[in-house]
């Protein structure tokens, strides 16, 4: 099947005060329609400004710097900024972290759903608001013909995270973007949510690019994971593999931090040592090698490359064969 999306060697840097830094570093990956992608890692470790880059919303000071994103064949890196309006909210949507700050708190929902019906489907007033009120209640949410005459501020979070899925999903996209659209949320809204999630994936055939640092949704929505550190991917495998045999050691850590709940076994969750490192740290060779207990000098001096371990498993690390010795 034919990628909707593929991101090859992805480099974003931003200039500050104190020079020029790079947030994102060789990263690739590709995805299909209908399919869910999911991208892991501490905060900071690039998962959002990746997302952005692909869509190109990185404000005056940042830039990507090396690197293609191909969407339906064509790189939007090359396109300009009047080509990108007419792919953004109309065939790539995005989903932010906090609903309340995205919606607009001086328009009603109506106002700004209708917006990119009106716009990007040419359709009358009449006719958008239709659509608004029938996506509303494809979403789950009910009186929709009367939330649709509200303001964000009158609505529930889990509310205002459905009007969010609503106009990500009201022009029919063929890639969603949604970037920790769970957090702040209950555990009962969440499930509602992912579960509506992956309900309209399969049903409109949308791939989803799912950017969280929840494991526990990981293991729920994705088909495949990416697991970032410090701006780079250092695991890729299905679902299925990456949980039962992770391979790198920061994967590993990952998973050793969760707490078990199906055990009767009393144990003390194991820390990954160390802190995440910043932005503007100089690294030599592989950039976890501080905080790895497998380190060694080779780790220390020489940087890895991302190579495939076996049935589309990848790896950025010198001893991923030692990795199930240390499980």
């Amino acid at each position: 099947m034919e990628y909707i999306l593929q991101v090859n060697k992805l480099q974003t840097v931003f200039n500050t005060d104190d020079g020029q830094v790079i947030c994102v570093d060789d990263v690739s990956f590709a995805l299909k329609p209908g399919e869910i992608i999911g991208i892991v890692g501490e905060s900071g470790c690039g998962k959002s400004v990746t997302s952005l880059s692909i869509i190109r919303l990185l404000g005056n000071k940042g830039k990507v710097n090396k690197g293609e994103v191909y969407f339906e064949g064509r790189n939007l890196l090359e396109l300009n900024e009047k080509q990108m309006r007419e792919i953004r909210g109309n065939k790539i949507s995005m989903i932010f972290q906090e609903p309340m700050t995205s919606l607009n708190p001086i328009l009603t929902i109506g106002d700004q759903i209708t917006e990119s019906i009106r716009l990007h489907l040419k359709k009358s007033k009449s006719e958008a608001l239709k659509c608004a009120v029938d996506m509303l209640e494809k979403v789950g949410l009910p009186r929709a013909d009367k939330i649709i005459n509200d303001y964000p501020h009158v609505l529930s979070g889990g509310m205002r995270q459905r009007v969010m899925i609503a106009m990500s999903l009201v022009c029919n996209p063929k890639l969603i973007i949604a970037d920790e659209p769970t957090t702040a949320l209950d555990v009962t809204i969440q499930a509602q949510i992912l579960d509506l999630m992956k309900k309209l994936s399969k049903e409109f055939n949308t791939a989803i690019m799912l950017i969280t640092h929840d494991l526990g949704v990981i293991a729920e929505m994705a088909d495949k994971v990416l697991v970032m550190y410090a701006g780079q991917v250092v695991e890729e495998a299905d679902v299925y593999t990456l949980f039962e045999n992770p391979k790198h050691p920061y994967t590993q850590g990952l998973m050793k931090s969760i707490p078990q709940v199906y055990t009767e076994k009393i144990e003390r969750l194991t820390p990954i040592p160390g802190t995440v490192p910043s932005v503007y740290q100089k690294f030599s060779g592989c950039r976890f090698n501080e905080r790895c207990i497998l380190a060694t000098e080779r780790c220390r001096s020489e940087v890895p490359r991302i190579v495939d371990s076996g049935n589309n498993h990848k790896v950025r690390c010198w001893n991923y064969k030692e990795t199930s010795q240390n499980r």
